[in-house]
Parts: structure tokens; sequence; C-alpha cells
């Protein structure tokens, strides 16, 4: 009797002892749950491997913080707006129902923003349409903007994406994170300032449209006609269209003639140049505008020219459809050069629109120095009031210039817009002095540095879309730092950031520095969703008319 008595509180306590463990263990498991608030493998936790892991995991099939109504976590590169603070506390949870861990997710290292209170899941349910809020901004409800910013929530996740540090991750569609919310400028509409640069998360748009670009002007050349309606002299040669302006010019001169339309049809093969650094040691060819109004030059349709165009004391000039490039003369040969003689006025009212301009990325030729190529739209002395719209400029070093040195200090208002910057160096573009407004444009493959403002210079740089690029925005090389004004820009994958000794500001917070004076801006025009710019610039750009 007692063995039996023993033997049966041995058992009693091995069945207490048993049940609780099990509970234990039933009990532990959301907290290895991707998208349930734990961290668990592939989690969306604020705190990932090296910073901020993408918020996002393969698996956790709407619970996660960068899907459809989730949280976005900022991303890597050093372009990231700010830590988000407060966290993003999820009410109805970002929990995978079925407590699985999710596995393959893409996530990214080296980010440098972390998000702190991480994402606390109540419930375990699904949240679909989030109820998270960021400190600062406003709320993100079903992929709205948050902290003021337009955030891309379009694509799916597939699985085992590729990983870049600070890049994007491809998978199914191309899922953008390594951009961050800014926190400078205010909207041309007279708005809060909603975001400097945004995070791109989800993958590109599908529902973009390509809108027909505008046949004027828009920006601070839209006062430009050129030849307007003057029957058009039509050329074949370089040697022809230097003929056909210096007879307007003659005519113009004398009062018998007002107005010139040049339409280009000549052809170049560029495969004849089979060494480009011969290219520099040979006469420069540039066709002159020069001491006259009211003229337009113009491509036909598959023209092509080795020659530069430069504009000089002219007014009411436009340029459009062509396509120039790998110019003989080294650092005398701008592809389009638009100058004054350093009186403001000089140049005014120039519309260059719809041109294909490149050259090569070769540096190392001998005897060039660091002028290969020059410029490919270089503006100085006194030019004022310009239009640069709808170019693909690319394979190029130095692209372009506002200002010919430190000194130049005279007025600048040029509207840069719809062009897109691939394959370059540096100079998209370098800005002394004076105002410009940088706004839809597509900027990719940027190895050196991009938009470089300097001397005091203040640009208004809105609804752009950046990838893949060193440097975006910066002041550097000069004595005096310029200011930028940044609303709406999308922030795609591959953006890095580096400061030399002579780096005086970098825009890796993608914050405004100096709001654009609102006196300045003095037309109207109507900006695309910055997230549909690189699929509307890449379909719109270049000698396309």
């Amino acid at each position: 009797m007692r063995m039996s008595s023993r033997r049966l509180g041995y058992g009693l306590l091995l069945a207490v002892f048993l049940s609780t463990g099990l509970l234990v263990a039933c009990g532990s498991d959301d907290t290895t749950d991707t998208g349930a608030g734990g961290t668990g493998v592939g989690a969306s936790s604020g705190d990932g491997a090296g910073g901020s892991a993408d918020a996002d995991s393969t698996g956790a099939q709407g619970g996660s913080a960068a899907g459809t109504g989730g949280t976005s976590s900022s991303e890597a590169g050093g372009s990231s707006g700010g830590p988000v603070t407060g966290g993003s506390t999820a009410t109805g949870g970002s929990a995978d129902t079925g407590g699985s861990t999710a596995t393959g997710g893409s996530e990214q290292t080296g980010g440098s923003s972390q998000a702190t209170g991480g994402s606390v899941a109540t419930g375990g349910s699904q949240s679909t349409g989030g109820s998270s809020s960021i400190t600062g901004g406003q709320q993100n409800t079903g992929g709205s903007t948050p902290a003021g910013g337009r955030q891309n929530t379009g694509g799916s996740t597939g699985t085992g994406g590729r990983q870049n540090t600070g890049g994007a991750t491809d998978t199914g569609g191309r899922q953008n994170t390594a951009g961050a919310t800014g926190t400078g400028g205010s909207q041309n509409t007279g708005g809060t300032a909603p975001t400097g640069g945004t995070t791109g998360s989800g993958g590109e748009p599908t529902n973009c449209t390509i809108p027909t670009p505008s046949a004027t002007p828009i920006g601070y050349g839209s006062k430009t006609t050129g030849g307007g309606n003057a029957s058009a002299v039509s050329v074949s040669s370089f040697d022809a269209a230097v003929a056909a302006l210096a007879d307007y010019r003659s005519a113009y001169k004398d009062g018998t003639a007002s107005a010139l339309v040049v339409r280009y049809t000549g052809k170049f093969d560029f495969g004849t140049i089979t060494d480009v650094c011969a290219q520099h040691t040979k006469d420069a060819q540039i066709l002159y505008i020069k001491e006259v109004e009211n003229v337009t030059f113009e491509g036909a349709s598959g023209s092509s020219a080795n020659f530069g165009i430069k504009i000089n004391r002219a007014k009411n000039v436009i340029v459009r459809n062509m396509t120039m490039g790998l110019l003989p003369g080294g650092g005398d040969a701008d592809a389009i050069s638009i100058e004054g003689n350093g009186t403001n006025g000089d140049v005014e009212n120039v519309w260059i629109d719809h041109n294909d301009l490149f050259s090569s990325t070769k540096d190392d030729c001998d005897g060039a120095g660091d002028t290969e190529f020059d410029g490919l739209i270089d503006i100085k002395k006194g030019a004022r009031y310009i239009t640069i719209s709808y170019n693909k400029l690319h394979d190029h070093q130095k692209t372009g210039l506002l200002g010919s040195s430190d000194d130049d200090d005279t007025q600048r208002y040029v509207t840069f817009h719809h062009n897109w910057y691939d394959n370059v160096g540096s100079r998209t573009p370098l800005h002394r002095f004076g105002y410009t407004h940088l706004f839809n444009n597509y900027y990719n493959e940027i190895s050196g540095s991009g938009i470089n403002v300097r001397m005091g210079g203040v640009a208004l740089i809105e609804s752009n879309y950046f990838e893949n690029a060193a440097n975006p925005i910066t002041s550097r090389y000069s004595p005096e730092a310029g200011y930028w004004d940044l609303r709406d820009n999308y922030v795609g994958g591959g953006i890095t950031w580096s400061t030399e000794s002579d780096t005086l500001a970098n825009a890796d917070d993608w914050k405004t520095t100096k709001a654009f004076p609102s006196g300045e801006l003095n037309y109207s025009y109507t900006p695309d969703p910055a997230e549909c710019v690189k699929q509307i610039v890449m379909a719109t750009a270049g000698a396309k008319l």
C-alpha cells in the first residue's frame, strides 16, 4: 500500500511537470513569428541586422511593415532622413496568423536608421490597411504618404531577392527601400512641407500614365518662341548650317528678316570614331547662333551630328531634337553652350528640348587632362530665363554647369525638367549663384556627384527620381556652400555618400537647407508623381520628335 501511494505521487508530479512544459512550448510560438512583433528569421523588426531591416518578409502575406498599409522602415546607404521615432505600433498586428517563420526574406544590411519602439503586434491578427503612425509625419493608412512623403506601395515581394546594401531588392518587381523620409521644403501650392526624399517600397507602380510632353516650354524659359512659324530652311551638313545662320545674321542686322527656323537633316555615323581619345586633338566644330533673336534649330527625325552649338549674345532661341555626340575639340567643344559676355540678359529666353547628348566616360586619354570632352549643356556669363527639358544626357564625365567660375555671379534662372541623366560622372548640374528649379528628372548611374549647388546658389529640387547615384545632392569644390529646398523626391536603391576634404555639405539626411523664395518661382507647373518619373522620362526624353 505504501509502495502504491508513493508511485501515485510520483506519477502526479510527472503529469504536472509535463503539462507545464507543454504550455510553455505552446505559448512561445509567436515570439519567432515574422510580423508578430518578434525578431525571428526574416522578421520585420525595426532594429534589424546592421541597422534598420527591410520591413518586408517573404511569407508574411500582408503583415509586413513595408506592405500595403504598413509602415516604411528607413533604409540604407546613408540616405535616411533620420530615425523613425516613437516606433510604429500596429494595433491590429502585423502578424502572420499561422505563426510561421518567414524564410527567404531579403533584408537590407548596413542601414543607418534604427526604428525605436519596435513593431509591437497585439492580438496576432493580420493588419490590412494599418493604423501605424510615424512621429512627425501624417498617418499612413493603406499606403498613403508617410511623413508628408509619397510612398510607392505597388508590386509584390518575391522570395530570394537580390540583396543590396542600401540598394534595391529585385523581388518580382523592384523594391526600392534605400531612401528615407526627409523633413524639408514646402509644396509649390504653399502647403506644409511633405518630404525631402521618400522611401520607395513595394516595387515600381503599375498605374503610371505617360503624358504627352508639352509643345511649349515650361519654367523660366516659358516665354521662348524661337523662330515661330517661319518657313524652315533645310540643311544637311555643318557647312550648310553655318551658311544659313550667317545669312540670317546679316538679314537680321539690316532689318530684312526677323525669324529663322533651321531644320537639320544630316546624319553622322558615330561608329566611324574608333579611337575616342583622338577626338580631343582635333579642331572643334561649333555652330554659332550669335547676336540674333528668334531662332529655332531643330533636328529631323533620325538626324545626328558631330558638331556643337553655341548660343552667344542671342535671345529667344530653341534647340530641339538634335542628336550630338563624341565632339572633336576637347575643352573647346561643349555640345550646347549658352553664354553671354558677363552682362545680365546677354542671353535670355532659351529652350533646350528633346535632345540626345553624349560622349564617353573615358578619362585617361593622353594629353587631355580632365577634358577629353567638355560639357553637354553649359550656361554662363549672364545667360538667364532658360528651360532644359526632355533631354537624354548620358555616357559623359562633366555633364553641365551654371556659372563659368566661382566669380561668375550673374543672374541665373534655369528650369530643368524631365531630363534623363544616365551613366555620367558629375555635374547634373554644377550650379553656382542664382536659382534653379529641377523637377521630374531621372538620375541613374551617377558615379562621382550629382546636383552640386555652390556659391550661394539656391535649388528647388522637386519630385525627381534618384537611384544608383553617388552623392546625388551635394555642395563641394567651392569656398562657399549652396542651398537646396527638397520636396517629394523619390529615393531608390544604390544611393551612396562620401565626404572629401572640400565637401561643404551632403543632402544625406534629405532635408531642406534653405527654403526656395516664393517670389522667384513665377510660373505655373504641375509635377508628375515622383514614383512615376522613371517610367515617364525613359519613355519621352531624348531626340524623339
